[in-house]
């Protein structure tokens, strides 16, 4: 798409992941004309956000559950059977989220790379590598797969050995006969834990003890925790991770690897070596691999501008479900704290298009 000298639109949605097509869609059930009043941009070079880049061996049995986009059901959108247990994420959900733009015409523009958005006149300028588009309102939704998060430590760089985070993954395979330390204690990790393990030599490595929940994750359990990561940004605190607050389920394969040993936990390390990693006790251990399944940040850089963070680098959160930025209420981030897994999205859609709706109709 050409931009320019200058498109106008009423509301950019960035980002079209699950979040973003959410509130696509609310927004064009709420009548909204395509481009003259509502984008979407992309920078993917197609449908699928974040889902097309993840590990091969990641099935439909082994993610967290995927809700269904509003409108249109996964399974009737792809034909598939109930039986997806070999149906890989990465090829099924960019074919879902396909289907989903063209089915409701949603006008999504890609690949589009915004770098910057700052206020401007009575509204907001989005620098892109296309040009800059002019809008009243601004709903992010990018997500976090661009910003990995590894943790600064002494002698990183010395390291002789592979380094790679769990965005780098590709197969279990490719370690066979090393020794792989993998550092995380969340779900991600525990399922490259598995695999690798299968395979070669590994060591556990986590900050803290790791929680484990007995038991199913119910509808109490999930109100729970969204409440807990609701209040902390609308403290204005940075969300934490969803296993902080849920905790690691107790499935077969952690039973059984469990049994095997391979949940033998080590504490964090102190140091990187040339050779593997060390602790302040003098313990030392060789490592050919260090495999960081430490997360993810919220992709938030070209906000930066607008000048939404408190000192301690949150962002006080408001609206019904916590998506409306307090110090700029036309600004939404759907897809952030309470509205980060799929479900949440979708909810937070709906409430993020009918506050900021509401907002720049008070302001005209």
């Amino acid at each position: 798409m050409a931009i320019g000298p200058r498109l106008r639109t009423d509301i950019v949605v960035i980002g079209a992941g699950q979040a973003g097509l959410s509130v696509a869609w609310h927004l064009a059930q709420r009548g909204l004309a395509p481009v003259r009043q509502y984008l979407v941009f992309d920078q993917e070079a197609a449908a699928g956000g974040a889902w097309q880049h993840r590990w091969p061996s990641l099935t439909l049995s082994t993610i967290n559950r995927l809700h269904d986009l509003p409108g249109l059901a996964f399974q009737d959108a792809l034909g598939l059977r109930s039986d997806t247990e070999q149906v890989r994420a990465r090829d099924a959900v960019p074919r879902y989220f396909a289907e989903y733009e063209r089915r409701f015409a949603l006008p999504v523009y890609r690949p589009l790379v915004v770098s910057r958005v700052e206020r401007h006149d009575t509204g907001f300028l989005l620098t892109t590598d296309r040009g800059e588009v002019s809008t009243r309102g601004v709903v992010n939704a990018t997500g976090t797969w661009t910003r990995p998060h590894i943790p600064v430590i002494p002698g990183a760089a010395d390291f002789a050995g592979l380094t790679l985070h769990t965005r780098d993954y590709e197969t279990a395979e490719a370690f066979r006969h090393q020794h792989v330390i993998i550092v995380g204690a969340g779900i991600s990790a525990l399922q490259l834990l598995d695999e690798i393990s299968q395979v070669t030599r590994t060591t556990w490595i986590t900050r803290r003890e790791p929680e484990f929940r007995e038991g199913p994750f119910d509808d109490v359990a999930g109100s729970k925790a969204v409440k807990l990561v609701d209040e902390r940004v609308r403290a204005g605190l940075p969300p934490r991770s969803v296993v902080s607050v849920t905790g690691l389920p107790v499935t077969p394969a952690v039973e059984r690897m469990r049994a095997q040993g391979v949940l033998a936990r080590r504490p964090m390390f102190t140091r990187i070596t040339p050779t593997g990693v060390a602790w302040d006790d003098g313990q030392t251990l060789d490592a050919d691999v260090i495999l960081w399944c430490t997360g993810f940040r919220s992709a938030l850089d070209h906000l930066d501008a607008l000048d939404i963070r408190e000192p301690g680098g949150g962002i006080v959160m408001g609206g019904r479900l916590a998506t409306r930025v307090e110090r700029d209420h036309r600004i939404h981030l759907v897809g952030y704290g309470p509205s980060a897994s799929t479900i949440g999205a979708n909810r937070a859609g709906r409430a993020a298009v009918e506050e900021l709706l509401a907002t720049l109709s008070a302001s005209r």
